[in-house]
């Protein structure tokens, strides 16, 4: 739980864009989308904000780790990454029986 907040905290001093940010737990989530929020929206640049549970084991840290890989694998060469991402989540979800939570939020 520690690590989560740290990492949070260095999160929320970066001021770096980026297209999509994954979290592992949901109260994580919800920081990172609070932040997001809160902040002045300068460029209206789309920020994906996504969360996937991962229990703190080895076999679902793995097994997790995997699937947002594949993710990201899939995102790579999309032109249209909002479409893209709505049918990623979605096979992803019927493959895995994993639920996922997605944000957009602006820059």
């Amino acid at each position: 739980m520690r690590e989560s907040s740290l990492t949070l905290e260095r999160f929320q001093e970066c001021r770096d864009p980026f297209d999509v940010i994954f979290t592992c737990a949901e109260n994580v989530y919800d920081r990172v989308v609070a932040d997001m929020c809160a902040r002045d929206q300068e460029t209206c640049q789309p920020v994906h904000v996504i969360n996937m549970d991962i229990e703190d084991t080895l076999e679902d840290a793995t097994l997790g780790s995997l699937i947002i890989c594949e993710l990201c694998q899939g995102l790579q060469p999309a032109e249209d990454m909002e479409g893209s991402l709505a049918v990623l989540l979605q096979a992803k979800k019927e493959k895995t029986g994993r639920n996922f939570l997605h944000m957009v939020c602006f820059y």
